[in-house]
């Protein structure tokens, strides 16, 4: 049986934008199951949003696919809920993949809780368009060329509701990340080195609680460049060698 695949998307791009060119990298090698987060299933966000919400969602995703085990991506906030789904049920999982995770759950260090302080401080009292160019521009190295902002639609006009819900829900969620040094499966971390240095930062933590973990840093890559600029042959084949172990 191919690799099966559980794709996360993250706050601003939906799953079948995110993860297009990564699916036709991958053609027949693997089966890739997109998952949209349940945060835009309505055009608000839900009232009673929660982390624990998204991670049922992906149970029943797996359920409805038949799957009691399989591989998980993440990206973005995608990968901030993949990491509270390994640390919660690793026994559901046959590998973890990332690239730039929104956050790592549980108790920040003084320096993430120094970016994300900052982060806040740039976004307060922003809505809309506005919200949403601070948001991109806090999460890359200053001079980084960034894409134009999208057309409108319906998709993008949830955005910046869904990404303040986000970082409300991300602050409040509590989570051991002890939990972690239990996650027999093998995991990849992917960055940009032209995101901000908080995701190096990340890499460096989950490289001190996963036993298996494997980090690659792309050059010329940012956290908001083209997916097919992420997704590249060299990414692809990366993610296919990790998929391949848990066959």
């Amino acid at each position: 049986m191919k690799p099966q695949v559980i794709c996360l998307p993250g706050s601003v791009a939906p799953a079948a934008n995110r993860y297009a060119p990564l699916r036709a990298s991958v053609g027949a090698d693997a089966e890739l199951h997109l998952k949209e987060l349940e945060l835009y299933r309505g055009d608000e966000p839900p009232s009673d949003y929660s982390i624990e919400m998204e991670l049922a969602a992906v149970d029943e995703l797996a359920l409805s696919l038949g799957l009691d085990r399989f591989h998980l991506a993440g990206y973005s906030a995608g990968g901030m809920m993949s990491l509270a789904y390994a640390g919660t049920r690793p026994d559901r999982l046959l590998s973890l993949a990332m690239f730039e995770p929104a956050r790592v759950p549980g108790e920040l260090t003084p320096a993430e809780r120094d970016f994300y302080e900052g982060l806040n401080r740039s976004l307060g009292g922003l809505t809309g368009p506005d919200l949403m160019s601070a948001f991109i521009h806090e999460q890359v190295k200053p001079g980084a060329q960034l894409p134009p902002p999208p057309p409108p639609n319906p998709e993008m006009r949830k955005r910046p509701a869904g990404i303040a819900t986000l970082l409300r829900v991300f602050e409040s969620y509590s989570f051991d990340r002890e939990r972690l040094r239990g996650c027999a499966f093998p995991v990849l971390y992917a960055y940009g080195s032209l995101s901000h240095d908080e995701q190096a930062l990340k890499a460096g933590i989950l490289a001190q609680l996963f036993p298996d973990i494997r980090v690659r840093r792309f050059d010329g890559v940012h956290h908001f460049v083209p997916p097919e600029e992420i997704y590249t042959p060299e990414h692809t084949a990366l993610l296919l060698a990790l998929w391949r172990t848990g066959l």
